[in-house]
């Protein structure tokens, strides 16, 4: 007996929105990983991107729990000597809410090609409007 893998016509592929206003940012985004891995489907292949596509909508209302409102810090490097850049998460908010999530959503995600192919299936939007409904997405409900 042989094992059958989905082929990309196979594949069938999903739309669906969460709204991420009071949510915390963890379970947000191990869901969303969950999606865009596809480890919610019967299908799943671990080095096939078998997952689905996420829009997540009001991106920056999303909660955080603990003292992480005043403890966290998002680093990045310019490349140039002395270039470390640090800013703390109220920062973030105020001048990119998305970064937030898409952060957290591909921190979980596969450190590979096929993570930033998996990564490319993610929409998020700061606000309750996005252009995509003629993909006809399902609203997902995150507990």
């Amino acid at each position: 007996m042989s094992t059958e893998f989905p082929s990309k016509n196979a594949i069938v592929r999903q739309w669906h929105v969460i709204d991420a206003q009071e949510l915390v940012l963890g379970k947000l985004a191990s869901r969303a990983a969950m999606l865009l891995m596809g480890k919610n489907k019967p299908s799943y292949t671990p080095f096939l991107d078998t997952g689905d596509h996420v829009i997540v909508i009001n991106a920056s209302k999303v909660r955080l729990t603990g003292r992480k409102e005043e403890d966290k810090v998002y680093r990045h490097f310019t490349g140039y000597p002395g270039g470390l850049v640090e800013k703390n998460i109220k920062r973030v908010r105020a001048e990119k809410p998305v970064r937030i999530v898409e952060d957290a959503i591909f921190g979980m995600l596969p450190k590979t090609k096929l993570g930033k192919q998996m990564y490319r299936k993610l929409n998020v939007y700061p606000g309750d409007r996005h252009p995509h409904a003629a993909q006809k997405p399902a609203a997902l409900t995150v507990k």
